[in-house]
C-alpha cells in the first residue's frame, strides 16, 4: 500500500536527504538509487530495496509503473511525494521522479573465487573522481571480471555520482571497499593472483602481456599513479603507447582498452 507524504519536515523525507552525505549513508548502512534506469535495475537485482519515492508525474510513465507493480511485490515501502518534496532528497539536476533507498551489501572476498577459474579482478588504488570510478564498474562488469577491489582512500562507491555512472552495473558485480593494500597484497599471494599494475616505468606495453592466468589490474590514482606498494609487489607491469600528441589517457578510458585486451586473450 503506497503512502503519501506531504510534509517538507517529515521524519522520513529528512532521512532520505540525509543520504547525499557519506557519514550518514555509512550510519544507516543505505543510499539511494535515481531515475528509472537506475531504479530498474536495482529492482531487478537481489540487493534489498527498503523504499520507493516516486512523484505522481512520474507514475505517467508505463515503466515507472512496471517498477512500482515489481517492487510492490517484494513487499518494498512505497511513498509517493509531491515535485516539490521530491526536489529536497533528490541528488539530480534533472530527476526523473523516481528514487530507491537501498540496503548497502558487503562482499566478502572469500565468496569470490571458484576452484578452477582464472580469477580477473580490478584494483582501484585510491581514485577519486566518482565518474571515474563508476565507469570503471560499468566496464569491469561488462568484461566479466570476478570483482573489483578498491583501496584504502577510494572515492565513496556508494555515492551517487559513481552509481549514476555505473549504469547500475554495481548491483551485478562483486565490488569490495576499503582494502588496505597490505590486505590486498596478501590476498593475491595466498590464492596465487599475479597483481598487474600500470606503470610508465620498467613496464611492458599491454597488449605483450600474458593476462590467461589469475591476475589483479591495477589502475592508480588519477594524479599520483599505483602506489609504491602495489608497485614494488606487483609481478608485472604494464602501460598504453600514446602514439599522438597526448601526455596521458583517462583512467577509466585506460581500463577499458587494457580489460578488453584481457577479455580478446581468453576467447
Amino acid at each position: 500500500m503506497t503512502e503519501i507524504i506531504t510534509s517538507q519536515h517529515n521524519k522520513f523525507i529528512k532521512l532520505a536527504a540525509s543520504l547525499k552525505l557519506k557519514k550518514y549513508r555509512d550510519a544507516l548502512g543505505l543510499f539511494t538509487v535515481e531515475g528509472v534506469r537506475l531504479v530498474e535495475e536495482a529492482a531487478h537485482s537481489d540487493w534489498f530495496i527498503e523504499t520507493c519515492i516516486y512523484t505522481n508525474e512520474a507514475l505517467q510513465q508505463e515503466r515507472v509503473r512496471e517498477i512500482i507493480t515489481d517492487l510492490e511485490s517484494k513487499n518494498c515501502r512505497m511513498i509517493q511525494v509531491s515535485t516539490i518534496i521530491y526536489d529536497k532528497i533528490t541528488d539530480t539536476k534533472e530527476p526523473q521522479g523516481i528514487m530507491a533507498i537501498v540496503q548497502k551489501y558487503a562482499y566478502q572476498l572469500s565468496d569470490v573465487l571458484a576452484s578452477g577459474k582464472k580469477s580477473f579482478f580490478v584494483i582501484l588504488d585510491e581514485l577519486r573522481d566518482p565518474g571515474n570510478v563508476g565507469t570503471i564498474i560499468r566496464t569491469a562488469a561488462a568484461a566479466g571480471c570476478t570483482g573489483i577491489i578498491l583501496t584504502k582512500g577510494c572515492t565513496d562507491v556508494f555515492a551517487n555520482k559513481v552509481v549514476r555512472a555505473s549504469m547500475g552495473s554495481i548491483f551485478h558485480v562483486p565490488i569490495f571497499e576499503g582494502l588496505t593494500n597490505s590486505e590486498v597484497i596478501s590476498y593475491c599471494r595466498q590464492h596465487e593472483i599475479d597483481i598487474l599494475a600500470t606503470s610508465l616505468e620498467s613496464s611492458n606495453v599491454y597488449f605483450k602481456v600474458n593476462f590467461n592466468k589469475s591476475i589483479a589490474v591495477v589502475f592508480g590514482n588519477e594524479g599520483n599513479g599505483v602506489s609504491y606498494q602495489l608497485l614494488e609487489c606487483s609481478q608485472g607491469r604494464l602501460y598504453i603507447p600514446l602514439l599522438g600528441r597526448v601526455e596521458s589517457l583517462n583512467v577509466a578510458a585506460s581500463a577499458a582498452v587494457i580489460l578488453y585486451e584481457v577479455v580478446r586473450q581468453r576467447q
